[in-house]
């Protein structure tokens, strides 16, 4: 059977012309046919006319040869420049701006028609430096450190502000960094220095006053021990209570070396027994 089959191809070969003709049509097949995948919007070309109807999400025709389609990108982009520019106190800044962005859907045909696909060579990054610019120059170099989320939110606005007309949609702005001239860095450095030594000045300044006032409160609190504990001995008989108390505590042991006068508590004693 098989044998046969092989003959009559033999005998009745496909004519090349058929051949070509299938290729062709299954050409022209495939070239009807194109895809907008997800986060994707299609322009339409007809002959170098853009149209201005948005193609969405699918699978689509058109015609072959006359027309093609062109697909742009709506799904959140990253953009990210550096610029330099100058802050309200003339100090030079380098700042490096990334921002966050994405194609407004409807959008897409008069992006094209206006801009082309080079959109953020071509109108974004130049509006972020712009916007750059515009915003560290309403703040000294010092302020751009101390307020840089306000500094932020001054980029974003002026930014949002020029692309939205452009159907571009800004998400967010950040700043991966701010740099500025040698002589700025060592200044700053130097008074951070001398910011610190003050703190650690008026410290030490509060301890030893800290300390001072201890001491005065320790000698106040001793005047007054030692107010009370005269008032206590005067109220029970001075100089008798004195050496009454000395008396009580002496445990009957004379000392063996004693100056000229009466020996403690013993001169005392003569007296009263010579009174006897």
């Amino acid at each position: 059977m098989r044998d046969q089959e092989r003959e009559d191809n033999e005998r009745h070969p496909i004519p090349i012309g058929k051949m070509i003709l299938g290729i062709i049509i299954l050409t022209l097949l495939f070239s009807c046919i194109y895809i907008i995948n997800a986060g994707q919007r299609g322009v339409l070309i007809t002959l170098g006319n853009p149209s201005e109807e948005v193609i969405t999400e699918g699978l689509h025709f058109k015609v072959p040869f006359i027309q093609k389609i062109v697909k742009m990108d709506i799904k959140t982009q990253k953009d990210e420049v550096e610029a330099t520019s100058a802050s309200k106190d003339l100090q030079t800044v380098n700042a490096k701006i990334a921002v966050n962005y994405h194609l407004e859907a409807n959008s897409a045909p008069r992006i094209y028609r206006e801009v082309g696909v080079s959109y953020v060579d071509r109108i974004l990054s130049p509006a972020i430096q712009e916007s750059t610019k515009a915003a560290t120059a309403q703040y000294t170099a010092e302020e751009l450190i101390t307020k840089r989320e306000q500094v932020r939110e001054t980029i974003k606005q002026l930014l949002i502000d020029k692309m939205s007309i452009r159907g571009i949609v800004v998400e967010d702005v950040l700043i991966t960094n701010f740099d500025f001239s040698v002589s700025f860095n060592e200044a700053i450095e130097k008074k951070v220095t001398a910011e610190q030594n003050a703190l650690a000045a008026k410290n030490k300044l509060a301890q030893v006053e800290y300390e001072a006032l201890q001491r005065v409160t320790q000698a106040e609190g001793e005047a007054k021990a030692i107010a009370i504990q005269a008032k206590a001995i005067t109220s029970q008989g001075g100089k008798e209570y004195v050496q009454l108390q000395a008396i009580q505590k002496w445990q009957g042991i004379l000392p063996q070396v004693v100056a000229t006068g009466n020996m403690p508590f013993i001169g005392n004693i003569n007296l009263a027994n010579s009174s006897n």
